[in-house]
């Protein structure tokens, strides 16, 4: 038998095909569209899925400040974070952070997706997140991809 004929093939940064990708974010539950951009982005619906390595797609998310929550999250759901400072806890509710900033409120919900390391943060710059429909990418001819269709 020849052992050679079957070995397992590993995406590195050479191998990988990485594709341009537009979504539209308009009405989509927030948690919902996250999870889809954070598989996108991590590459994980590629058959040549590597998990040490950057093999997924570059995201662009038009209308990323027009998500929903469903229920009383925006009054609800809250963002806790430490200054380091004795008694410098802070917090902010989705609503809250939304009027402060409106990409924040998708941008943490994917980041909190990725891995947790140095990985993660090479992911997390394959995302580009734009207020309107219009962004800065048309040289690379991105693909419109159906989120609801997306697996």
């Amino acid at each position: 038998m020849n052992t050679l004929s079957y070995k397992t093939v590993s995406a590195n940064k050479a191998t990988a095909n990485k594709e341009w990708v537009v979504v539209d974010a308009e009405g989509q539950p927030l948690g919902r569209l996250a999870s889809k951009v954070a598989k996108i982005l991590r590459g994980k619906h590629k058959t040549n899925f590597t998990p040490h390595a950057d093999c997924g797609d570059n995201v662009i998310v038009l209308n990323a400040g027009k998500v929903t929550l469903s229920g009383n999250k925006w009054a609800d759901k809250t963002y806790i974070w430490h200054t380091g400072y004795p008694g410098g806890q802070k917090s902010m509710t989705a609503l809250e952070l939304q009027k402060k900033d409106s990409l924040k409120v998708l941008e943490k919900s994917v980041k909190g997706m990725l891995p947790k390391n140095k990985l993660g943060s090479v992911l997390f710059k394959n995302l580009y997140l734009y207020e309107g429909t219009e962004h800065k990418h048309e040289a690379q001819t991105p693909k419109v991809i159906n989120i609801n269709e997306f697996k």
